[in-house]
């Protein structure tokens, strides 16, 4: 089983042939795949696009200070690009 560590969105993973990912979202996408650089030895990996645009889990965020009557609730969906790694060379 081959494996490769891929960087993007400043994270790195950790990935091998028919792995499914959530990456951060990526603007300009000129086709349906993607090619990144193995950081370890240097192979390129080559991924397709699943979805452009997943979001995530809700995040929420509250706010409160005693005795002063301030409360304050907010919230955040991080949308993700979703996809397949299809070969590593």
């Amino acid at each position: 089983m081959t494996i490769a560590v891929i960087k993007t969105g400043g994270k790195q993973y950790k990935v091998s042939v028919g792995d499914i990912l959530n990456i951060e979202l990526i603007e300009e996408k000129k086709d349906k795949t993607l090619e990144f650089q193995d950081l370890l030895n240097g192979k390129k990996v080559a991924a397709t696009v699943l979805e452009e645009e997943v979001k995530g889990e809700k995040v929420r965020i509250f706010k409160y200070k005693a005795k002063t009557r301030y409360r304050k609730t907010t919230g955040h969906r991080q949308k993700y690009t979703q996809i397949k790694i299809d070969k590593i060379s």
